[in-house]
């Protein structure tokens, strides 16, 4: 079983540095769904193809962390159906999540990618790495969010710029409960039952998807 890297929540003094973990809590948890960011393609099932990064590489590492905060579904995804995940730092609690060691240019296109801008440029990041957050746009994962650092390297991710309770919630699809969990398992940190238990809690979820029923899905067959 592999270890949980802990985060420190001390901000980053390196204003522009060469690599970040970027961390996901969503769909790009899972390695294989973050290969169509980094190298373009159209994933299974999405509507749209991505031009992916400058630099095509896998992360040279990722690792397990958990963020401060909470982890709900919201707004309707043209790709999964159901709601999208979305991360709330402002609110107590924890987000299991993923941290994969990239170049900050490839968290720039990854960026980018999913606030629907052609990759290309060179995200700011002295906002972010000094005051933890930054909202570059009313879209709904322009806002870059930073916890803290893993092994001396700034935690960076996107979100919302609106927070938990200011938008309905809505409850994912199977599918995208699914790449949520698998992404969690192959972590190797959490079992099955944790992972089912801690997706059925979030909001949006809670009401529509019990623990049971993630648990059957993160299942082989399932």
């Amino acid at each position: 079983m592999k270890a949980l890297h802990p985060i420190d929540p001390t901000l980053p003094a390196d204003a522009a540095p060469e690599q970040v973990w970027y961390t996901s809590y969503g769909s790009n948890m899972d390695l294989g769904r973050l290969a169509f960011y980094l190298r373009g393609g159209r994933p299974p099932g999405a509507a749209r193809a991505t031009p992916g990064c400058r630099d095509p590489r896998m992360p040279a590492r990722s690792v397990p962390v958990e963020l401060t905060g909470a982890l709900y579904f919201a707004t309707e995804s043209p790709v999964w159906g159901g709601g999208r995940a979305f991360y709330d730092p402002r609110v107590q609690g924890r987000v299991l999540a993923r941290a994969h060691l990239l170049s900050a240019e490839q968290f720039s296109d990854i960026a980018a990618q999913e606030m629907y801008r052609e990759p290309g440029g060179r995200l700011g990041l002295t906002d972010v790495l000094s005051s933890g957050r930054a909202v570059l746009g009313r879209g709904r994962y322009e806002t870059l969010v930073c916890p803290g650092q893993v092994d001396g390297l700034p935690v960076l991710t996107f979100t919302a710029p609106w927070g938990l309770d200011d938008v309905p919630w809505n409850p994912p699809s199977a599918p995208y409960v699914r790449f949520l969990g698998g992404g969690l398992l192959s972590a190797g940190v959490w079992d099955t039952d944790a992972v089912a238990s801690y997706i059925a809690a979030c909001p949006g979820a809670t009401g529509h998807w019990s623990q049971p029923a993630v648990a059957d899905l993160l299942r082989p067959g399932g």
